[in-house]
């Protein structure tokens, strides 16, 4: 690990966060146990790289058969028999709330991101992280995965926002599309007054070596406005 910090470094490429997975829904208790260890040795790598934030998930119920299906359900999912989602709310809470004295001890802002789950909506992201109450849980926000209603939905975030993931799809995505005006995404993080950075995430299937430089011209002309 430290020859890639040392090898970004020469590079001069910041190494500005990195993206985990993590699955608190579940009433298995020793399973979200499990989880919460995995996270706490996910922000000690952090800390050992230098980064200082980390995208995180609420994790899902895993009732779809696979993400294909998910994808074709629009990320809803039905919970366990037996459960509702009210249920996984507290098992989520609760295991943030176990990862966050490392977070803090190494200096690393989990980012809980609009993701599958229980952050599928902003509603859910923002229950999750109102009730921590903790400037080490914030909100990362990812551009791509709201698939109705997005603009309105990334305003609620905008303002706990500690990084942006921003989507697109030349060559048409993989599992949807979505045609993001990023000009109108711009002046919406300004408002809130987001400083922060804004990282290209490319989920389309034209080669990367023409969609990235593509993709990279779109969002700094947007966001240099």
């Amino acid at each position: 690990m430290q020859e890639i910090k040392r090898h970004a470094f020469r590079l001069g490429l910041p190494l500005c966060a990195m993206s985990t997975h993590q699955g608190f829904v579940t009433p298995d208790k020793e399973k979200r146990q499990r989880n919460v260890d995995l996270t706490i040795g996910q922000i000690e790598t952090c800390y050992r790289l230098g980064i200082p934030t980390m995208r995180v998930n609420t994790g899902r119920w895993g009732t779809s058969r696979n993400f294909d299906e998910l994808m074709k359900n629009r990320g809803i999912e039905p919970p366990l028999e037996g459960y509702t989602d009210e249920d996984g709310y507290p098992w989520v809470i609760e295991s943030f709330e176990k990862c966050l004295p490392t977070a803090e001890k190494c200096g690393v802002v989990l980012g809980l991101e609009n993701h599958w789950g229980l952050g599928l909506t902003p509603e859910g992201v923002t229950r999750i992280v109102d009730a921590v109450d903790s400037p080490w849980l914030q909100i990362t926000v990812d551009t791509g995965n709201f698939l109705e209603d997005p603009y309105e939905r990334l305003e609620q975030l905008a303002p706990r926002a500690a990084f942006v993931q921003a989507k697109t799809y030349y060559g048409g995505g993989q599992w949807y599309e979505i045609d993001i005006d990023y000009d109108r995404v711009a002046k919406m993080l300004h408002r809130h007054n987001y400083k922060g950075w804004v990282s290209l995430e490319f989920e389309g299937m034209e080669s990367y070596e023409t969609a990235i430089p593509k993709s990279l011209a779109l969002l700094r002309e947007a966001f240099s406005a």
